[in-house]
C-alpha cells in the first residue's frame, strides 16, 4: 500500500483497487462513490466536461491545475444532470473570476451531489493511469478526515468496471422532444432555429446539448428520441437523416438493443446516417465491426486526428474508453480518420452510401472547432438525397 498525502489536513481520500491511497482536501458533496478513474487534459471547459453524459460512472482527474477559477454558470452545462461521479484536481478552487460566473464550483458540485478532492499530485496520478490503465477507485469526502481505508480499497476492488455495462439507458431522455436552440454566439448568446431545411431524428444515447445545437445551426429541425426507440417510432417522424449521439458505457452492451434498430434502418431505408462517439461505435457494430476496451482511453481537447481523404490534421475533443477495431471493418466500409496519438480508429464511412461517423467530438464544448464541417457534411448528404 502506498499513501500519497497533501500538505493540508486531509478531508478526502482516493483509494485505488491496487491499494494505493491519495489524500487531499475535499470539496463539493460529502459522501463516498465508486467508479472508474480517467484523466482529462483540457485546459478549459470543466463544467461542460463534468456534465458530459459520456462520463457516467467515471471520476475525472484534471491534468490542468486551474479548475474552478471561472466558477460555474447556467449556460455551460451539457445536460440537465451531471453524469460524472466526481473530480480530482491539483489545487483547491479559488474564488471565481469571470463575468459569466454565477456561483463557486464547490457550491455547484454540492447542488448536484458531486464529490471532489484537491491538493493531489495529479501528475503522479495521471502517470499511474497511463501505465496501469484506468483503475477502479473509491472516493470519500468527510470533514473529520477519518477514513476506513481498508473498506474503501475493498469497494474499489468490487467495482465491476465499464465492460459489459449499458449506461446509455441511465442517461438517455425518457420521452421524445424537439430541439431548436443553436450554438452560442456573441453578443446574442443562444438563439433559436426558425428556418430549418431538413428533418433529423437524433437517437439519444447520452447526447450533449452542443451537438444538438450544431445540428440546429446547420439548418436541421431536430427531434430527439430515447435510446431504445424502435424503427417504427423513428420513421414516424419522417426524418431526412438519422443522427446517432455520443454516450457512456460499453458499446457492445448498448448494442444489444441499438444495433438491430440501426441494421434495419440501413437495410430498409436510404437515409443519411451520422454518428458521434458511442453513435460511431453503434454504427460500426451494425456494419459488422467490433469494439475493444482501451487501456486509459482518450479524454481531452488536444487530440490530433488525421482525415485520410484530404490529409488534413484536425485538433479535436475526445472522450471515450472504447474504440472501433479497424481490423474488423468489413468490405464496403472505409476508415476515414485515425488518431495520431496511438493509431486508433476515429472515423468510418460506407463506400456507396451517405453513412458516416467519427469517434471524436466535432461539436467541441469544450475544445477546438476544427471539425464543425462534419455537421455541414451531414446536411449536404440530405440535400443531395
Amino acid at each position: 500500500m502506498i499513501d500519497v498525502i497533501s500538505s493540508k489536513k486531509p478531508t478526502a481520500c482516493l483509494a485505488l483497487a491496487d491499494g494505493t491511497l491519495f489524500y487531499g482536501s475535499g470539496f463539493g458533496a460529502i459522501g463516498e462513490t465508486v467508479a472508474e478513474l480517467c484523466f482529462n487534459t483540457s485546459m478549459t471547459g470543466y463544467q461542460e466536461i463534468l456534465t458530459d453524459p459520456s462520463y457516467a460512472s467515471q471520476i475525472i482527474t484534471f491534468t490542468f491545475p486551474h479548475i474552478g477559477n471561472v466558477g460555474a454558470n447556467g449556460e455551460d452545462a451539457e445536460t440537465q444532470q451531471p453524469a460524472a461521479e466526481g473530480l480530482i484536481v491539483k489545487w483547491d478552487p479559488t474564488q471565481p473570476s469571470n463575468w459569466r460566473s454565477l456561483e463557486h464550483l464547490s457550491i455547484w458540485l454540492k447542488k448536484y451531489n458531486l464529490l471532489a478532492m484537491g491538493g493531489v499530485d495529479t501528475r503522479r496520478l495521471t502517470r499511474t493511469i497511463r501505465m496501469l490503465g484506468a483503475p477502479h477507485v473509491a472516493l470519500a469526502h468527510n470533514s473529520s478526515g477519518v477514513f476506513d481505508t481498508a473498506e474503501l480499497i475493498k469497494k474499489a476492488k468490487s467495482f465491476s468496471g465499464l465492460e459489459g455495462l449499458d449506461l446509455a439507458k441511465r442517461v438517455t431522455c425518457q420521452q421524445t422532444y424537439k430541439w431548436d436552440e443553436m450554438r452560442w454566439a456573441w453578443p446574442q448568446g443562444f438563439t433559436r432555429q426558425n428556418q430549418a431545411r431538413h428533418r433529423v431524428v437524433a437517437i439519444d444515447y447520452g447526447a450533449k446539448r452542443n451537438i444538438l445545437r450544431c445540428l440546429a445551426s446547420a439548418g436541421c429541425e431536430v427531434t430527439v428520441l430515447p435510446a431504445s426507440s424502435s424503427v417504427d417510432e423513428i420513421l414516424a417522424h419522417k426524418p431526412e437523416g438519422i443522427f446517432l449521439s455520443n454516450g457512456p458505457g460499453d458499446p457492445a452492451a448498448t448494442g444489444r438493443y441499438a444495433v438491430p434498430v440501426i441494421e434495419q434502418l440501413l437495410k430498409n431505408t436510404d437515409l443519411p446516417i451520422f454518428g458521434i462517439c458511442l453513435g460511431h461505435q453503434m454504427l460500426a457494430l451494425a456494419l459488422g465491426a467490433k469494439t475493444i476496451k482501451m487501456s486509459h482511453g482518450h479524454h481531452g481537447a488536444n487530440h490530433p486526428v488525421k482525415e485520410y481523404s484530404s490529409g488534413k490534421v484536425e485538433i479535436t475533443s475526445m472522450n471515450h474508453g472504447f474504440a472501433v477495431d479497424a481490423q474488423t471493418l468489413p468490405d464496403g466500409v472505409e476508415e476515414t480518420h485515425i488518431s495520431l496519438f496511438d493509431g486508433s480508429n476515429c472515423g468510418i464511412k460506407m463506400s456507396d452510401r451517405p453513412v458516416f461517423s467519427v469517434q471524436h467530438h466535432p461539436e467541441a464544448s469544450p475544445g477546438p472547432q476544427d471539425s464543425f464541417y462534419l455537421f455541414d457534411q451531414f446536411v449536404t448528404t440530405m440535400s443531395k438525397r
